[in-house]
Protein backbone atom coordinates (compact mmCIF):
# COMPACT_ATOMS: atom_id res chain seq x y z
CA UNK A 1 0.00 0.00 0.00
CA UNK A 2 1.15 3.44 -0.67
CA UNK A 3 2.49 5.59 2.20
CA UNK A 4 0.74 8.73 2.36
CA UNK A 5 3.67 10.05 4.33
CA UNK A 6 6.39 10.11 1.83
CA UNK A 7 7.11 13.24 0.84
CA UNK A 8 8.12 13.99 -2.18
CA UNK A 9 9.76 17.37 -3.72
CA UNK A 10 9.48 17.63 -7.86
CA UNK A 11 11.05 19.60 -10.40
CA UNK A 12 10.34 20.81 -13.63
CA UNK A 13 12.76 18.27 -15.70
CA UNK A 14 11.79 15.36 -13.90
CA UNK A 15 8.44 13.24 -14.38
CA UNK A 16 6.61 13.73 -11.09
CA UNK A 17 4.39 11.01 -9.54
CA UNK A 18 1.00 10.55 -11.22
CA UNK A 19 -1.74 8.12 -11.18
CA UNK A 20 0.26 5.54 -12.74
CA UNK A 21 3.59 5.77 -10.13
CA UNK A 22 0.38 5.28 -6.76
CA UNK A 23 -0.99 2.60 -8.69
CA UNK A 24 2.52 0.40 -9.67
CA UNK A 25 3.32 0.91 -5.51
CA UNK A 26 -0.20 0.06 -4.21
CA UNK A 27 0.25 -3.49 -7.00
CA UNK A 28 3.92 -4.14 -6.01
CA UNK A 29 4.41 -6.18 -2.80
CA UNK A 30 7.90 -6.07 -1.39
CA UNK A 31 9.66 -8.42 0.64
CA UNK A 32 11.87 -7.55 3.23
CA UNK A 33 15.38 -7.92 1.99
CA UNK A 34 14.30 -8.29 -1.51
CA UNK A 35 16.97 -6.93 -3.68
CA UNK A 36 15.04 -4.18 -5.89
CA UNK A 37 16.08 -2.05 -9.31
CA UNK A 38 14.01 0.73 -10.34
CA UNK A 39 14.87 1.33 -13.78
CA UNK A 40 13.69 5.10 -14.33
CA UNK A 41 13.03 6.28 -10.85
CA UNK A 42 11.78 9.58 -12.05
CA UNK A 43 11.16 11.51 -8.35
CA UNK A 44 12.06 8.23 -6.45
CA UNK A 45 8.77 7.82 -5.44
CA UNK A 46 8.24 4.03 -6.19
CA UNK A 47 12.05 3.42 -5.01
CA UNK A 48 11.36 5.10 -1.83
CA UNK A 49 8.83 2.87 -1.53
CA UNK A 50 10.22 0.03 -1.62
CA UNK A 51 13.21 0.66 0.20
CA UNK A 52 10.61 2.14 3.31
CA UNK A 53 9.61 -1.58 2.86
CA UNK A 54 12.57 -3.29 3.65
CA UNK A 55 14.67 -3.73 -0.06
CA UNK A 56 17.80 -3.78 -1.22
CA UNK A 57 16.94 -0.82 -3.39
CA UNK A 58 19.22 0.20 -6.54
CA UNK A 59 17.39 3.46 -8.53
CA UNK A 60 18.74 4.57 -12.01
CA UNK A 61 17.90 7.13 -14.08
CA UNK A 62 19.15 8.30 -17.46
CA UNK A 63 18.11 11.81 -16.64
CA UNK A 64 20.81 13.51 -13.73
CA UNK A 65 17.93 16.01 -12.89
CA UNK A 66 15.95 12.85 -11.90
CA UNK A 67 19.43 10.97 -9.96
CA UNK A 68 19.93 14.35 -8.34
CA UNK A 69 15.99 14.65 -7.56
CA UNK A 70 15.86 10.91 -5.98
CA UNK A 71 19.13 11.46 -4.03
CA UNK A 72 17.41 14.60 -2.42
CA UNK A 73 13.76 12.42 -2.19
CA UNK A 74 15.55 9.53 -0.52
CA UNK A 75 17.20 11.30 2.35
CA UNK A 76 14.39 13.66 3.12
CA UNK A 77 12.31 9.82 3.67
CA UNK A 78 15.37 8.65 5.11
CA UNK A 79 15.01 5.71 2.75
CA UNK A 80 18.50 4.43 1.72
CA UNK A 81 19.72 2.99 -1.48
CA UNK A 82 21.96 3.16 -4.16
CA UNK A 83 21.08 5.80 -6.77
CA UNK A 84 23.25 6.41 -10.17
CA UNK A 85 22.58 7.69 -13.35
CA UNK A 86 22.26 4.73 -16.21
CA UNK A 87 20.33 4.60 -19.31
CA UNK A 88 18.25 1.12 -18.58
CA UNK A 89 20.78 -1.54 -17.77
CA UNK A 90 24.19 0.11 -18.64
CA UNK A 91 25.77 0.33 -15.63
CA UNK A 92 24.12 -2.47 -14.05
CA UNK A 93 26.07 -5.58 -12.51
CA UNK A 94 24.25 -7.14 -10.08
CA UNK A 95 20.98 -9.42 -9.83
CA UNK A 96 17.76 -8.57 -8.39
CA UNK A 97 14.77 -10.35 -7.65
CA UNK A 98 12.53 -7.73 -8.70
CA UNK A 99 13.29 -5.18 -11.99
CA UNK A 100 10.60 -2.38 -11.63
CA UNK A 101 9.85 0.25 -14.59
CA UNK A 102 7.12 2.82 -15.12
CA UNK A 103 8.08 2.53 -19.06
CA UNK A 104 7.51 5.57 -21.18
CA UNK A 105 3.92 4.37 -23.08
CA UNK A 106 2.74 7.46 -24.64
CA UNK A 107 2.50 7.13 -28.76
CA UNK A 108 4.32 9.80 -29.34
CA UNK A 109 7.53 10.39 -30.57
CA UNK A 110 8.91 13.70 -28.56
CA UNK A 111 12.84 14.16 -27.52
CA UNK A 112 13.72 16.58 -25.03
CA UNK A 113 14.84 14.93 -21.62
CA UNK A 114 11.45 14.94 -19.85
CA UNK A 115 9.84 14.08 -22.50
CA UNK A 116 11.98 10.27 -22.81
CA UNK A 117 9.89 9.96 -19.36
CA UNK A 118 6.28 9.22 -21.37
CA UNK A 119 7.56 8.92 -24.73
CA UNK A 120 6.89 5.25 -25.91
CA UNK A 121 7.46 6.07 -29.87
CA UNK A 122 4.88 6.01 -32.52
CA UNK A 123 3.53 2.13 -30.73
CA UNK A 124 4.20 3.42 -27.40
CA UNK A 125 5.81 0.28 -26.54
CA UNK A 126 9.12 2.19 -25.97
CA UNK A 127 12.25 0.05 -24.50
CA UNK A 128 9.98 -2.59 -23.66
CA UNK A 129 11.45 -4.92 -26.08
CA UNK A 130 15.38 -4.45 -25.21
CA UNK A 131 14.65 -4.78 -21.24
CA UNK A 132 13.04 -8.04 -21.83
CA UNK A 133 15.52 -9.31 -24.23
CA UNK A 134 18.32 -8.35 -21.16
CA UNK A 135 15.76 -8.82 -18.27
CA UNK A 136 17.04 -12.24 -17.69
CA UNK A 137 20.61 -11.99 -17.21
CA UNK A 138 19.63 -9.21 -14.16
CA UNK A 139 17.00 -11.19 -12.32
CA UNK A 140 17.94 -13.66 -9.71
CA UNK A 141 15.81 -17.25 -9.71
CA UNK A 142 12.57 -16.74 -9.92
CA UNK A 143 12.81 -13.01 -9.90
CA UNK A 144 10.17 -10.96 -12.01
CA UNK A 145 9.86 -8.18 -14.12
CA UNK A 146 7.02 -5.06 -13.26
CA UNK A 147 5.98 -3.15 -15.69
CA UNK A 148 3.14 -0.79 -16.30
CA UNK A 149 1.37 -0.20 -19.67
CA UNK A 150 -1.31 1.93 -21.15
CA UNK A 151 -4.09 0.81 -23.15
CA UNK A 152 -3.06 3.50 -25.53
CA UNK A 153 -0.33 1.52 -26.44
CA UNK A 154 -0.28 -0.23 -29.62
CA UNK A 155 -1.91 -3.32 -28.32
CA UNK A 156 -1.45 -5.49 -30.93
CA UNK A 157 1.83 -4.73 -30.54
CA UNK A 158 2.28 -5.50 -26.92
CA UNK A 159 1.23 -8.75 -27.46
CA UNK A 160 3.84 -9.80 -29.70
CA UNK A 161 6.77 -8.14 -27.42
CA UNK A 162 5.15 -10.16 -24.88
CA UNK A 163 3.75 -13.44 -26.26
CA UNK A 164 5.31 -16.45 -24.24
CA UNK A 165 5.94 -14.81 -20.98
CA UNK A 166 3.84 -15.72 -17.99
CA UNK A 167 2.46 -12.72 -17.64
CA UNK A 168 0.18 -11.49 -14.55
CA UNK A 169 -1.89 -8.60 -14.11
CA UNK A 170 -0.86 -7.15 -10.56
CA UNK A 171 -3.60 -4.17 -10.80
CA UNK A 172 -5.38 -1.64 -12.88
CA UNK A 173 -7.08 1.53 -12.71
CA UNK A 174 -9.45 3.34 -15.35
CA UNK A 175 -8.93 6.95 -15.99
CA UNK A 176 -10.58 9.17 -18.13
CA UNK A 177 -8.58 8.40 -21.26
CA UNK A 178 -7.11 5.30 -20.71
CA UNK A 179 -6.86 2.02 -18.77
CA UNK A 180 -3.33 1.44 -17.08
CA UNK A 181 -2.25 -2.28 -15.66
CA UNK A 182 0.37 -3.11 -13.65
CA UNK A 183 2.21 -6.64 -15.49
CA UNK A 184 4.30 -8.63 -13.50
CA UNK A 185 6.43 -10.77 -15.94
CA UNK A 186 7.97 -14.22 -14.17
CA UNK A 187 11.07 -15.95 -16.14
Amino acid sequence: MYDPGIRIDDREDVYSPAEDSILLIESLDIDDGERVLEIGCGSGVVAIHCAKNGADVTAVDINPSAVELTRKNAAANGAYMDIRLSDLYEDIDSYYDTIVFNLPYLPVNDEGMLEKAWSGGDDGIGPLPKLLNEVRGRLLPRGRFVIVVSSLMDQKRLEEVLHGYDVRVLGEKKLDFEMLRVLEIRF
